[in-house]
This record gives C-alpha cells, sequence and structure tokens, in this order.
C-alpha cells in the first residue's frame, strides 16, 4: 500500500509508521556516541546501559521486579524478538494458539519452528476474545498462547477479566504466553496498559516483546526486547546469537540515555497520540464510515458498509488510486479472510495530514 500511495500520490495512512521523527534528544545522543567512538559489537544481550534502563521502566510501569542481565534481551525490533520467542518455545508438532486478526510474523514464525498455528477468529466491531472458546481449543498438543495488546490492527485492549482468563489457562494447561506489547504506552482514555509483567504468576511464563521504534518514532532503528524469565532468556540468547549476534550500539546507547534523560516522553506518549485519535474521528464524523472504538496503538478502524459494496481490498485499491487516501484492508490480517467490511487507518501522522485524508475521505 506504500508503494501505491506513492505512485499515486496519495497520503498514506496505512502501514504503521510515523511521519514525524524522533526526539531531538535522542538524535543528539545518537552523534555523540557515533562520534566518541562508539561503533563496534554490543554485548549480544544487549549494552548493559540499556537493559538497566528497560528493567527500571518495567518497575516503574508495572511494578515488575526483573534482572537486567539475566532478563532482559535487546534486538533487532520487536518482530527478531517475536521471531525468536517462537523459536525458542515451539516444538515440532506443537499447537500455538493466535487471534485473527494478526500481525503477520506470528504465523510464519510458528511454522518454520515445526509448529501449527491454531487461529481464532475475532470478529467486528467489538474483537472481544471468547475465552471458552480457547479453552475448547486447547489440545495435549497446546503449547503457547500469543496475545497483542494494545492489538494491531484492531486497536483493541486486553482488560482485567481477560488477564485472568489467560492466567487461569495458563495455569491449568501448562501453557506459555508471547505477549506481544509493542504499544505499550499508547493507551488512551486513562486506561492502563495491562502488561503480562504485572502478574508475577503470568509473568513466570511469558515471554514479553516491545519496541523502542514505537515508543520513540523511529521505526527504522529496527530496536526492540525481550523480558523473560531467566531460563528462557538463556534459550532465547542462543538462538539471538546466530539470528542477529547483537544490535545497532550507539543507538542501544543514546536510547538508554534517553530513558534515563527525559522520562517524560514515554509518560506523555498516550495523550499525544490521543489528540491524534481525537483529531481524526472528529474530522470523520460527517462522513458516512462508521468509527470503531480505538483503544490504543495508533491506528483507527472504519467499517465502511454504508458506503460500498466492494470487498475490502478492492475497497483499498479504489481509495488510493480515486480518493487519495491510502488505508489497508482489515482481511489480510486472517488467516482463513475476512468479509468485514473494515478498514484500518494509522495516525501516527502530522495533524494536517489527518486532517486532508479525512476530508477526501468524507466525500464518499
Amino acid at each position: 500500500m506504500t508503494a501505491l500511495a506513492n505512485q499515486h500520490g496519495a497520503l498514506n495512512l496505512s502501514q504503521g509508521f510515523p511521519e514525524f521523527d524522533a526526539p531531538e534528544r535522542l538524535k543528539l545522543r545518537l552523534t555523540q556516541h557515533v562520534q566518541a567512538g562508539m561503533n563496534q559489537y554490543a554485548p549480544s544481550p544487549g549494552v548493559p546501559a540499556l537493559q538497566q534502563q528497560i528493567a527500571a521502566l518495567a518497575e516503574r510501569k508495572y511494578g515488575a521486579q526483573i534482572d537486567a542481565e539475566a532478563q532482559v534481551t535487546v534486538t533487532a525490533g520487536a518482530t527478531e524478538a517475536l521471531f525468536v520467542a517462537i523459536q525458542t518455545l515451539v516444538r515440532p508438532g506443537d499447537e500455538v494458539i493466535m487471534f485473527d486478526p494478526a500481525y503477520d510474523s506470528y504465523h510464519p514464525a510458528i511454522e518454520l519452528a515445526g509448529g501449527t498455528s491454531v487461529h481464532i477468529a475475532l470478529q467486528a466491531p467489538d474483537y472481544q476474545v471468547d475465552w471458552q472458546q480457547v479453552a475448547a481449543a486447547i489440545t495435549p498438543q497446546t503449547r503457547a498462547i500469543i496475545v497483542n495488546t494494545p492489538h494491531n490492527p484492531s486497536a483493541k485492549t486486553l482488560k482485567a477479566a481477560d488477564m485472568v482468563a489467560l492466567q487461569a489457562l495458563v495455569i491449568e494447561h501448562d501453557l506459555y504466553v508471547i505477549s506481544d506489547e509493542v504499544y505499550e504506552h499508547i493507551t488512551f482514555d486513562a486506561q492502563p496498559h495491562l502488561s503480562a509483567l504485572r502478574d508475577p504468576t503470568l509473568a513466570a511464563r511469558a515471554m514479553v516483546v516491545a519496541s523502542f521504534g514505537k515508543t520513540f518514532h523511529c521505526t527504522g532503528w529496527k530496536l526492540g526486547y525481550c523480558i523473560a524469565p531467566e531460563a528462557l532468556s538463556k534459550e532465547f540468547r542462543k538462538i539471538h546469537q546466530y539470528v542477529t549476534f547483537s544490535c545497532f550500539t550507539p543507538a542501544q546507547l543514546a536510547l538508554a540515555d534517553m530513558l534515563n534523560e527525559e522520562p517524560e516522553h514515554v509518560d506523555a506518549l498516550a495523550d499525544f497520540y490521543q489528540h491524534k485519535r481525537d483529531l481524526l474521528i472528529e474530522a470523520l464524523k460527517p462522513g458516512r464510515f462508521t468509527i470503531l472504538p480505538s483503544e490504543g496503538s495508533y491506528f483507527l478502524l472504519l467499517d465502511y458498509s454504508a458506503i460500498s459494496s466492494l470487498d475490502d481490498v478492492r475497497f483499498c485499491d479504489y481509495l488510493v488510486e480515486e480518493v487519495g487516501v491510502a488505508a489497508i484492508p482489515l482481511s489480510v490480517f486472517y488467516a482463513d479472510g475476512s468479509t468485514d467490511k473494515v478498514i484500518r487507518l494509522c495516525f501516527a501522522k502530522e495533524d494536517n495530514t489527518l486532517l486532508e485524508a479525512a476530508k477526501r475521505l468524507c466525500q464518499l
């Protein structure tokens, strides 16, 4: 869709990357570390200063007691962390439960590990997990459950009841959890992010994945991390050693500085994106779309069933070619497709871009 947006000169609200730049302090610290010669391999698990800042952040946000050296591994983006976590846990013949619509890297990573993805489809407009359905899908081969909160692409968040149900199933069936929390600091309307790290029982069986690219508007740096119990981290690092070995040293140091010197950036992120969500929603209200709730992440879903009978892929083609706005069809996030007439917009864009895109969409 980004290539199509470029081809047609459309406003790109499709791919999930910010239109604005990383914080000035972060860029300054990166330059300083490069100029200081910090340009060689970092330790494979990560620069100690960054590991310590990650552990401190987890304690500040979630009350989690994390051993930085033993439990925190810095990775080449959250996607590498997800891949390695899956390779760490999944053995040939294992089943892994995941929820559609889902981020597209889960399924192939499970297959590469010799496992089988068990897809549970969430339905528009609420995309709530039916935990009885999850329980019914568990077999003796089930190894893990992948959860994603805030959720891409639905923009929903797991609630306290969801975490209680998840914990109960994990304990009852001796399962692991891979918790994709890359949008952890972007939750709206004063609702807290319910990390798996908040619950010591769940955290003891969870591999929690996060992303600096989402938090600091620097997706091109490809830096993320995994927090896991020491025993799982040891196995995780055996694979990370041969996938990536180590990650961009001066950027790790710059991120450690940023977390230490400007912690308010993380704290302000939810309000920063809630402004953009609210701006886009208000600008879209005169139109004919049904706007679905966005509880977290930087995505907004629109139901276009009152506008067109086209399927969502063809409708997105029409939008980019004829309306000048690029969006993502939600059906591509389902293993078996979806007939819901729902598209995803990314509002990690400048305000003027959002207002112009809404103006064009409201003409439909």
